[in-house]
């Protein structure tokens, strides 16, 4: 079973891509609270390529590693990934006036099933709030 989360971005797909694939861009909205930024991410877009980025809580108490590899790429349309054992999928949809983004992902054993959905609601909520505000 995998968890979905998905959000509306009010913005051009291209603006919307850039933002989910560019380091910089990457740091600005990867968190799911004020008190967690990303303070380093790597991409290279490209089947077989790696991302990482370090998530860390502001206060320092506490910060993790998020990696994997791209396993398929479709430019404005979807990325698949591998991280650990695990597998996602992001779909980017165009629609008339904005584009949905789609997050597909496998589960872990740690945290209950809507702790993890609403982790990654609360990132990609905050990919759509920064990506409408500044392209």
């Amino acid at each position: 079973m995998q968890i979905i989360v998905e959000t509306t971005v009010s913005a051009p797909m291209d603006a919307v891509w850039r933002a989910y694939t560019t380091p910089n861009d990457i740091k600005n909205w990867n968190a799911a609270s004020d008190d967690w930024h990303t303070t380093a991410a790597e991409v290279d877009l490209r089947i077989g390529g790696k991302f990482s980025s370090r998530m860390e809580a502001k206060d320092g108490s506490f910060g993790f590693d998020f990696a994997g590899t791209y396993t398929n790429i479709v430019t404005n349309e979807l990325i698949e990934y591998s991280f650990g054992d695990r597998h996602a999928k992001v779909e980017f949809i165009q629609n008339p006036t904005d584009v949905t983004v789609r997050v597909l992902f496998d589960p872990e054993p740690t945290h209950s099933l809507d702790q993890q959905r609403d982790g990654w609601q609360a990132i990609l909520n905050r990919f759509s709030q920064y990506v409408s505000t500044t392209r």
